[in-house]
């Protein structure tokens, strides 16, 4: 059910038009953003992702689409 909620706080961002990807490196992850993002994609970001416990912040950000390579 925790999984179930950080797919849809990642998917809802996204159709909110976000941009940020994440980079996995050695089992840590870290958010990338090089372009502005919607007004709507970024408040969501900082009222619903920023607010969880780091944990669960990093369960958010692995639903999001990466830049490693496969």
């Amino acid at each position: 059910m925790e999984q179930m909620n950080a797919r849809r706080l990642a998917d809802e961002y996204l159709r909110l038009g976000g941009h940020r990807r994440v980079v996995i490196d050695d089992n840590e992850t870290s958010i990338r953003n090089w372009e502005p993002e919607p007004d709507e994609a970024e408040a969501f970001w900082k009222t619903y992702v920023e607010t969880l416990s780091p944990e669960r912040q990093r369960e958010v950000v692995l639903f999001l689409p990466t830049i490693n390579r496969a």
